[in-house]
């Protein structure tokens, strides 16, 4: 009898255990809130109708890298991982079996979040439908194909680390900078790399290039940057992929679509307050406007393509078409976004808050590499707008990229 009722109560712990263990729906929802705002499936996702299984080619400068399957399948995802695993993962870079993931995993920034988001992510891609799909080897190469180099960067570039409040500064400032810094990894596009890849971080958020694209500046520089974007004005970017000032492009339309047009509306207001007081990272540069023969080439391009839609004045139709005059993108010092927008053209994205689309055609077929670099040289400086000249080997270059 003491036998049967010994095994009856290690079962009933046992049971109580597995209980206590199951994952509240309210750690779910947070978790599925981090993932968004973490933009997890915009890298891990190759295909919407396997969500999070991996596969999606990562290009860097140094070769291709495979995001690795995040479904909890025990044998291709991470089903048989540990918490701490998973934590140690996130915050760390190293995987279960020791070895070391590269940063286009964004742990550098991953590791100023709490052990208790990383857990609340966990919980949530343990509801997701196991998927069976094998992550792929990287084609990096020689030698960055050796993950053992990775501890060679991790201890010149990782500073691991929580976030660390500001005392001085509000909750909600502290929140923008938890999502700038940690969790939202912003620098991981917007920040300037050194020749390894690892970020420079005197020059935090001052503008990247970036798969042919230009992540531009998120810091207060007055041409190129976000000082005379209001609060409202990120806020309204970031839900809706459009303001009076710009339209997201490129890779930022699907960091909107994906991600910050899911947030919440006080996490989204945090990220504004936070990079709108970050000050300037690095100079801006002194820009030699283009001499009058250049003008009046770009001019003549313009009045034939452009002016329909974006006005003589360049102020456009805002939120339809954007205004050029005082675009902070499109004073760049790097014309790259701008030139793929005039190649390939544009398509404004579709968000719950902003249904409507608006086109702009692709000109690479029409318009000759010296077409195109006087039409870029005169919006960029035109209306009070300066910006480097852009040279029809840049345009060349931009092709073939394509």
């Amino acid at each position: 009898m003491r036998t049967i009722l010994a095994v009856l109560l290690l079962c009933s712990a046992a049971a109580s255990m597995a209980l206590a263990a199951e994952p509240s729906p309210e750690l779910i929802a947070h978790g599925k809130s981090l993932v968004e705002a973490g933009d997890c499936a915009g890298c891990h996702t190759a295909d919407p109708a396997r969500p999070f299984a991996g596969g999606k080619r990562i290009d860097t400068p140094f070769g291709a890298i495979y995001a690795p399957n995040l479904t909890p399948d025990r044998e291709t995802g991470i089903g048989a991982w540990l918490d701490a695993d998973f934590t140690r993962a996130l915050r760390t870079g190293i995987a279960p079996d020791g070895s070391n993931y590269y940063p286009a995993f964004p742990y550098p920034y991953f590791t100023k979040m709490t052990k208790d988001d990383t857990l609340a992510i966990r919980a949530y891609l343990g509801t997701l439908s196991p998927v069976v799909s094998r992550n792929k080897p990287p084609e990096l190469r020689w030698p960055f194909g050796y993950r053992r180099l990775m501890r060679v960067w991790n201890a010149m570039f990782f500073t691991p680390g929580l976030f660390e409040p500001d005392q001085s500064q509000s909750a909600a400032w502290n929140r923008g900078g938890y999502l700038v810094t940690g969790l939202g990894h912003c620098g991981a596009c917007h920040t300037p790399k050194n020749y390894f890849g690892a970020d420079k971080t005197a020059q935090a958020l001052a503008g990247s290039e970036i798969g042919g694209w230009y992540a531009p500046r998120l810091d207060g520089a007055a041409r190129t940057g976000l000082k005379s974007w209001s609060a409202q004005d990120i806020v309204e970017y970031l839900q809706s992929g459009r303001n009076a000032r710009s339209h997201a492009g490129g890779p930022m339309a699907e960091v909107v679509v994906n991600s910050t047009s899911k947030m919440s509306d006080a996490d989204v207001r945090a990220i504004a307050l936070y990079l709108k007081s970050l000050p300037p990272a690095r100079r801006e540069t002194i820009v030699t406007p283009p001499g009058e023969t250049e003008m009046k080439a770009g001019q003549a391009v313009y009045a034939k393509l452009c002016i329909a839609c974006h006005e003589a004045d360049g102020t456009g139709a805002p939120r339809i078409y954007p205004p050029l005059p005082g675009n902070a993108l499109l004073q760049s010092i790097n014309p790259s976004s701008t030139l793929r927008v005039i190649l390939d053209g544009a398509h404004t994205v579709t968000t719950p808050r902003a249904p409507n689309t608006g086109e702009m055609p692709a000109y690479a077929k029409q318009l000759s590499d010296e077409d195109i670099a006087a039409v870029t040289n005169y919006i960029r400086n035109s209306w009070g707008n300066a910006g480097l000249m852009v040279t029809p080997a840049q345009v060349a270059k931009a092709r073939k990229q394509d």
